[in-house]
């Protein structure tokens, strides 16, 4: 009766290949179909493109600093120099429309009553899309007399 054994096996074995086995070739051509495409896409590198290549850079001269102070501001202001360089960057189509008008070089004073050859940062404003690359000079010189006393 060895053989006994081995039929049983046998058998066993049979079953366990044709039972169900629409769904097993299902899953089986499911596997393959995501393996493929798994291993396909991996071995590919991706297309990036330059993200630098629309980006362009514009500069503009003689530019006036706005400067923010108080409104009862009454003391002599000098600023030195008044007009700043100003590169901005951005996508083509943004710098193709862009005045110069629409970038605002600013120092703000507020809070300052006198000041004598202070430098203050610039800090440049522009429209959404536009980035500033760089105010040139980044500092101004700010002097700020105290209002003189006045006589009754």
């Amino acid at each position: 009766m060895p053989f006994a054994g081995r039929k049983n096996i046998d058998m066993a074995m049979r079953d366990w290949i044709t039972k169900d086995f629409s769904w097993k070739l299902a899953s089986l051509i499911v596997a393959a179909v995501i393996w493929h495409i798994v291993h396909t896409g991996m071995g590919q590198e991706p297309v990036i493109e330059n993200p630098r290549a629309a980006i362009n850079t514009v500069t503009f001269t003689n530019l006036p600093v706005l400067i923010i102070s108080p409104a009862d501001g009454e003391g002599k202001l000098e600023v030195k120099p008044k007009i700043v360089t100003v590169t901005v960057s951005g996508a083509s189509q943004s710098l193709d429309d862009l005045k110069p008008g629409q970038i605002h070089p600013v120092i703000n004073l507020t809070g300052i009553v006198a000041a004598n050859d202070m430098r203050k940062h610039v800090d440049v404003y522009t429209p959404a899309g536009v980035t500033l690359v760089r105010a040139d000079p980044p500092e101004v010189s700010v002097t700020i007399l105290p209002p003189a006393e006045k006589k009754p």
